[in-house]
């Protein structure tokens, strides 16, 4: 019996409008009673949400987000992140991000975020991200289409001033 083809990627239109925004800014949310501890400050894990989905709608403005998974199986993962809290938010502040694509290659990206409360820098995020196809279970290379959309992105962002604890991780420093 002969196998059935699989269907039609899904096409995917130009992610942005050129030129494409650098820093990309497209994150804005209230400080929700749920992410709070009982200091009435945002919980680390808040700060791990927030950041989360800052790089989310970047990946969705990529067409790598939900969709994505559904239409290629296929979808990134999060295999590294790095938090550093620096000031407290608390209940009914307003959070945004301004988040860059710091580096890519065919199965990799590195974002960052600055998150800000009220306009004061609150946090920085980094995450790295591995493309895996779903239906492998294993890493793979992006489809052209969205390499394009990267590699867009990453041109845009190749401007913007990297801070100077990218790739640090956590340690005591002497």
């Amino acid at each position: 019996m002969a196998e059935s083809p699989s269907p039609p990627a899904a096409p995917f239109p130009a992610p942005f409008p050129a030129p494409f925004p650098a820093p990309f800014t497209g994150y804005r949310q209230q400080v929700r009673p749920e992410w709070l501890d009982y200091n009435g400050h945002l919980t680390d894990a808040g700060y791990a949400i927030v950041l989360s989905e800052a790089h989310e709608l970047l990946l969705e403005r990529l067409g790598l987000s939900a969709e994505y998974r559904t239409s290629r199986s296929a979808s990134m993962f999060t295999v590294a992140t790095h938090i550093r809290y620096l000031a407290e938010c608390a209940e009914g502040q307003t959070l945004t991000a301004e988040t860059m694509l710091v580096d890519a290659d065919r199965k990799r990206l590195r974002l960052h975020s600055e998150l800000f409360a009220d306009g004061v820098l609150a946090a920085t995020g980094e995450c790295l991200y591995v493309h895996v196809d779903t239906s492998l279970g294993r890493s793979a290379p992006l489809p052209e289409d969205r390499q394009e959309a990267v590699d867009a992105v990453q041109k845009a962002h190749a401007g913007l001033p990297r801070p100077a604890h990218l790739g640090l991780g956590v340690g005591v420093r002497p």
